[in-house]
């Protein structure tokens, strides 16, 4: 599967980075639902007994996850729902990131739109969020990719490129009322910000990706919530997995645990994955 990827998307392809990385606990996920499909945003439960996930076309995924031996071994229980329309309009692809906050309100960034979106907690109504100056100017294609919200209900978002290799990520920060930049993030190499969570350790985990001539590659940095104390948890070999854009941290027990997502954009030659990886406090 992954080398028919690679094949159709050669004439796409940059330098190869090959890194060692440990070896998670991977599930291929199907189902049948023509609607299934394009995961790009994740929110997993907190004992990691089912999750919430949003598609590229604006879609709701919620299921729930059996384990055997500490590994998915079933996703059940799927239902597949289209979010309100803001303003009463269709949602412009593409809706990246979700957070579900406190209140059970659900938060959706729209990468083309370049906004974010609020659903209420009864899923029957949404707006957009007052946007931040900055995202007007954001690349097409490459905006508002990764959302994240903390204990507090603050949202935060990142866009996917910076807009130059050697400017670092803007991490914008949504208290309620608006918008600000409380810190940036450096850029290392040529990985570029997929998805965001923030764990129970109330630390900002960053989900990157690269795609290289050889496949995907992905990695996973960690931050305080002042932009400090940067920490590299995760970077996998090229090719070992497909295309991952969500990211979910939840604690099983006494251990953290890392759920990543891959989003297949629809097409028949990729698929949608769901690995895990423990996680050090």
């Amino acid at each position: 599967m992954r080398f028919l990827t690679v094949f159709l998307m050669l004439a796409f392809c940059g330098p190869a980075i090959a890194q060692s990385s440990p070896e998670g606990a991977e599930f291929v996920w199907q189902h049948d639902d023509r609607k299934f499909g394009g995961l790009s945003g994740l929110e997993m439960a907190d004992d990691g007994a089912g999750f919430t996930a949003i598609n590229d076309r604006g879609r709701i995924i919620t299921a729930n996850i059996t384990r055997q031996a500490g590994r998915i071994a079933k996703v059940d229980d799927v239902r597949i729902v289209r979010t309100p329309y803001p303003e009463k309009r269709p949602i412009p692809f593409d809706t990246e990131g979700l957070a579900i906050g406190p209140n059970g309100s659900f938060y959706i960034s729209v990468e083309r739109k370049h906004q974010v979106i609020v659903v209420d907690d009864k899923r029957r109504s949404a707006a957009f969020l007052p946007a931040h100056l900055d995202f007007a100017h954001l690349q097409e294609n490459s905006s508002l990719e990764a959302l994240a919200i903390d204990r507090q209900g603050n949202l935060y978002t990142i866009p996917e490129r910076s807009g130059r290799k050697t400017r670092p990520f803007p991490v914008y920060k949504f208290d309620g009322t608006g918008w600000s930049i409380p810190f940036t993030i450096a850029r290392r190499g040529a990985f570029l910000v997929v998805g965001a969570d923030i764990g129970p350790d109330n630390r900002l985990y960053i989900l990157e990706r690269h795609f290289t001539g050889f496949g995907f590659q992905s990695r996973v940095r960690r931050f305080s919530l002042s932009g400090t104390d940067e920490e590299i948890l995760l970077t996998t070999d090229v090719g070992q997995h497909d295309n991952h854009e969500g990211i979910s941290i939840w604690r099983d027990g006494a251990q953290m645990m890392m759920t990543l997502i891959s989003d297949d954009n629809f097409k028949f030659f990729q698929q949608t994955e769901l690995v895990e990886y423990p996680v050090a406090d």
